[in-house]
């Protein structure tokens, strides 16, 4: 099936439902009976809660419940969890605070979760949750997390006395040292990677729904990993037995990481549906989603960088301080520890590195895993180094690069990865050829003649996909594993359903999982149908996040396959009455070696399922397999993007006029897909660069809780993108892919801040780069050259 194949720009089979409106999304079921949630908000950052008084919320029309955390607590539901245990430098493990569902004596953020009404209608439950009158003492507060370390900042949480969850270090600090010690240059950097608010497409909504007759469950939600949201919900919080709870992710309108987690809103839902004795519907709208989301980033760090005499870096050392908001969400404690530093060695050869980080309380929202998940951060400060090192020793920002570049592979950094494979001055010099960089002095000068600067900023990034294996991330801390799992049942007629453990909100599964059948087995791509999303279809599985789908799923789709082909060969040779040893399959026939007999794949799955040739019981009836697939490290995608840019420093407007991406990841399933996703993760990458940025006042309120205040990248803001691809198979699973997801997201934010201050010739500025900014430091800028003169 080469047209549909691996390596076919096949369209997406999923977006006729899409663009057609056909899609099922959460908040389109209705489920019979149905009553709908409110949750009242706390209005402050940092109070005590001294009483709540519902009596005139009770009696309004409509109202069925209303329910508080004295409620969780009298039936014994937990709080939400982190599930990954960071240690800190000292050995002592991270302070985690409670996090209940509902607010247990204190609130500790602004839309911190007060209380749920639950009505007949939206509208009634909104009216009530206004008629409730919580009495709140109100405490100081404090939003910036190195205001938050400082002696006499208020305490977020009783178990961190410093408002601090861990210091956590990586790497060897003796050794690193020495290295700068012996340094003939050292560049120092101080950066703020700014706080981001994820809002895909599709707000959050869950439906909750108890059933008495059988005393079970079900939640459906937006969840891009429904079995692990079904595994914390029952053996952690203990909303029900995992046997009688059913969770469900249908269609999800993107997710970007923040749909990861396990929420207060899902929790609540599925609890409460039981105890009102109807199904239990929330939807958020944008305002709840820009208060309780997920945040993403948040980053404050001092970096260095040793060189030696020739250019050559020998260390690099960094002190990270993480904010992590008011609670720790499902997975916060691992992205800037064991998902940001590892990755600090970047596409280079450092002997040397150490960074430490501290992860801290404040009292605004949860900060958790947003696209790229650590890796982003950690490219931020490595391409951010490279870059202004390059300036500062007068060399070529593309040629220090190169003579930086791990050459040789497999190569073991000194911060817990090994790099498996890869070339990355191919992509380097694939990139310098598809921008034009020779050309780049005349494009400036002509910049000039109009009164505009130009500058080029380069992101060599490098990131880890398919987190794994199980074993590895376990000794990191991880509280599960990170395999993935896959069915593959052929039915009589030769059609073939896949059921897949990832999840998917975007990414076009339904598709590229198609190919992979398609090319392995010789069947039409319209004979396969891939399931997911829900955990009564398929078995345990671990969801979709850090690009793992295609290293990770669709490697448990080619073992299940190879384990089809095998049975297949068994039943084709009774059929064909021959040795199994001498069937050959290939192009969807199985054939008996150096003859023209043969039969066809569909005609073996109906023999399969008839069974009249069998003899014995040595073969039993059926064409149906599974497999569990664990990696056995992870991928390593890598690449260089290139952004060039005009600023107008008269309006402090940026104008992106050439974005050049050449990526590496490894064997492409559907380059059209791969494309798509690059374009996605770029325009994300710009929008932090240039527009994004969550800002909290001193109060703790968050003044960017709309689109009027929060800046989304749009089309206009975008050039057309040059991309180009280069190829070295990842060694470490059977189909050679390294993940694309997430390559835009963490290339595109140091590509642009290192063309903006090489547009501007000076360091002094940091993200969003909004035309104020950057019009405040195009006049320093100005100022710099006429004291100059």
């Amino acid at each position: 099936m080469t047209g549909t194949g691996i390596g076919a720009p096949v369209r997406r089979k999923e977006d006729q439902r899409f663009i057609t409106g056909a899609g099922r999304y959460t908040d389109d079921l209705s489920r019979p009976g149905q009553a709908h949630a409110y949750f009242l908000r706390s209005p402050h950052a940092h109070a005590k809660i001294l009483s709540i008084d519902t009596a005139a919320a009770r009696a309004m029309p409509g109202v069925v419940a209303i329910l508080t955390g004295d409620d969780l607590a009298a039936d014994k539901i937990g709080g939400l969890i982190c599930g990954w245990m960071i240690h800190s430098k000292d050995g002592s493990p991270m302070k985690a605070g409670p996090h209940p569902a509902l607010a247990q004596g204190k609130v500790r953020y602004v839309g911190d979760h007060v209380a749920v009404v639950i009505a007949d209608t939206y509208a009634q439950a909104r009216d009530a949750a206004e008629a409730i009158e919580v009495a709140y003492e109100v405490l100081p507060a404090v939003v910036d997390a190195r205001a938050a370390q400082k002696a006499g900042a208020p305490q977020v949480h009783d178990v961190a006395d410093d408002n601090t969850v861990f210091r956590w270090h990586l790497g060897d600090k003796a050794s690193t040292d020495a290295a700068f010690a012996r340094a003939a240059h050292v560049t120092k950097i101080d950066l703020v990677n700014n706080r981001l608010v994820p809002n895909p497409m599709e707000p959050r909504a869950a439906v909750g729904e108890y059933d008495p007759g059988n005393e079970s469950y079900t939640l459906f939600t937006t969840s891009q990993n429904p079995h692990v949201a079904r595994l914390v919900l029952s053996a952690f919080i203990g909303v029900a037995p995992e046997h009688k709870l059913r969770v469900i992710a249908p269609d999800v309108g993107g997710g970007f990481g923040s749909k990861i987690f396990i929420y207060a809103e899902e929790t609540v839902c599925v609890w409460a549906a039981r105890k009102v004795g109807r199904p239990v519907r929330w939807t958020s709208d944008r305002t709840e989603a820009f208060l309780s989301d997920a945040h993403g980033r948040d980053h404050a760090t001092h970096a260095e960088l040793a060189m030696d005499e020739n250019g050559k870096i020998i260390g690099l050392r960094a002190q990270t301080i993480a904010n992590l908001g008011a609670y720790l969400s499902t997975f916060s404690s691992s992205v800037p520890t064991y998902l940001y530093a590892p990755l600090l060695s970047g596409s280079y050869d450092i002997p040397a590195i150490y960074a430490e980080v501290d992860g801290v309380y404040t009292n605004t929202a949860p900060v958790d895993a947003y696209r790229g998940a650590g890796r982003p951060e950690a490219t931020f400060v490595v391409e951010r180094l490279v870059e202004v090192a390059a300036r500062e020793l007068g060399m070529d920002p593309a040629k220090f690069r190169k003579r930086n570049y791990v050459k040789r592979f497999p190569h073991q950094t000194p911060v817990i990865m090994t790099y498996d494979a890869g070339d990355y001055g191919a992509s380097m010099d694939k990139a310098l050829e598809l921008a034009d960089y020779k050309g780049f002095s005349r494009r400036k000068r002509e910049s000039a003649r109009r009164g505009k600067l130009r500058g080029i900023g380069f992101s060599s990034y490098i990131e880890a996909c398919g987190i794994a294996p199980s074993q590895a991330v376990g000794s990191l801390g991880a509280g599960v594993g990170l395999w993935e799992s896959a069915e593959v049942r052929v039915n009589p007629t030769g059609s073939i359903e896949v059921l897949t453990g990832s999840h998917s909100h975007g990414q076009g599964h339904e598709t590229t999982f198609a190919q992979l059948v398609c090319d392995r087995l010789g069947v039409p791509i319209e004979n396969v149908i891939i399931v997911h999303g829900d955990t009564d279809k398929v078995q345990f599985g671990m969801g979709t996040y850090g690009s793992r789908s295609g290293a990770v799923g669709m490697s448990a789709i080619a073992k299940a396959i190879d384990k089809v082909i095998v049975k297949g060969k068994k039943v084709a040779a009774h059929v064909l009455e021959a040795a199994e040893a001498d069937i050959e399959f290939k192009d969807g026939k199985f054939t008996v070696a150096g003859t023209d007999r043969g039969v066809g794949f569909a005609d073996v799955a109906l023999q399969a399922y008839i069974a009249h040739k069998f003899s014995g019981q040595d073969l039993e009836p059926g064409l149906k397999e599974g497999a569990f697939y664990d990696p056995t490290n992870f991928t390593f995608p890598a690449g260089v993007h290139i952004c060039e840019l005009e600023i107008d420093p008269d309006t402090g407007v940026t104008t992106i006029e050439r974005w050049t991406a050449v990526d590496d990841f490894g064997v492409i399933i559907n380059p059209m897909i791969v494309e798509g996703q690059v374009h996605g993760g770029i325009a994300q990458g710009v929008g932090q660069a240039l527009h994004e940025g969550a800002i909290y006042d001193e109060s703790g309120q968050l003044v960017t809780a709309s689109f009027m205040d929060y800046r989304m990248p749009r089309a206009a803001d975008l050039p057309s993108f040059q991309v180009g691809m280069t190829v070295t198979p990842c060694p470490s699973n059977p189909l050679g892919i390294k993940g694309c997801g997430e390559a835009g997201a963490i290339a595109a934010p140091a590509a642009v801040m290192n063309a903006i201050t090489d547009a501007l010739g000076h360091e002094d500025i940091a993200m969003p780069a909004t035309p104020q900014a950057v019009w405040r430091a195009a006049q320093k800028n100005a100022a710099m050259r006429v004291a100059a003169e």
